[in-house]
């Protein structure tokens, strides 16, 4: 009788053991998705994107083992669990790490709009002093239109940048600069072309 009711007691501890392993972390879940959510609310799918696209991938990676563990008669979410916990952590750690970003972000916008300017400056200085032959005049003018594109996108990357959307306006600002550089630099090339030659 004895031996019957300690294997009747050793049997539930069993079934609780493995039963408490067996149930799904829904609440560590819920939390990593929550706090994902709150990540991509900062913006950290715009400012740290890498970081953003790594916790996504782990929250999949997560539902998927989480999937796996549903279809199998001994489940075991202990390892899961952490990888949730160990999410949420990060998404923490992402999200505070977003207005450090986005200050370095605006201070680099703020950077290139400066730099932009005196390269637009140089450039229409430049101009004047460009040849001016039959075949001159067209490439001048092809030059113009490409500074006037160049103008629009620093001023719509100004827009951007007072409107908060500082990774927009360091990408739209990069091209211009792209833009006004090269024309500076065709026109430093034809100007001492022709310097070259008298």
């Amino acid at each position: 009788m004895r031996n019957k009711v300690l294997f009747a007691l050793a049997t539930l501890a069993m079934v609780a053991f493995l039963s408490s392993c067996g149930k799904l972390p829904q609440e560590k879940l819920d939390a990593a998705k929550a706090a994902i959510d709150s990540a991509k609310l900062a913006e950290a799918d715009v400012y740290l994107a890498a970081d953003f696209t790594a916790l996504q991938d782990s929250l999949n990676a997560a539902n998927t083992e989480i999937e796996a563990q549903k279809s199998k008669l001994f489940k075991k979410y202990g390892p899961v669990t952490q990888k949730l916990e160990w999410i949420a952590t990060r998404a923490h750690e992402v999200t505070a790490g977003v207005a450090a970003k986005k200050e370095e972000v605006k201070k680099e916008a703020e950077g290139l709009v400066t730099e932009i300017t005196g390269l637009m400056d140089e450039t229409q200085k430049l101009m004047k002093k460009a040849p001016r032959g039959k075949e001159g005049a067209a490439v001048l003018e092809q030059m113009k239109n490409e500074l006037t594109t160049a103008e629009a996108a620093l001023n719509e990357g100004k827009t951007q940048l007072e409107g908060g959307k500082y990774m927009d306006a360091v990408n739209k600002l990069k091209a211009a600069k792209e833009t006004v550089t090269s024309v500076k630099t065709e026109l430093e090339n034809a100007i001492a072309k022709v310097k070259g030659k008298k």
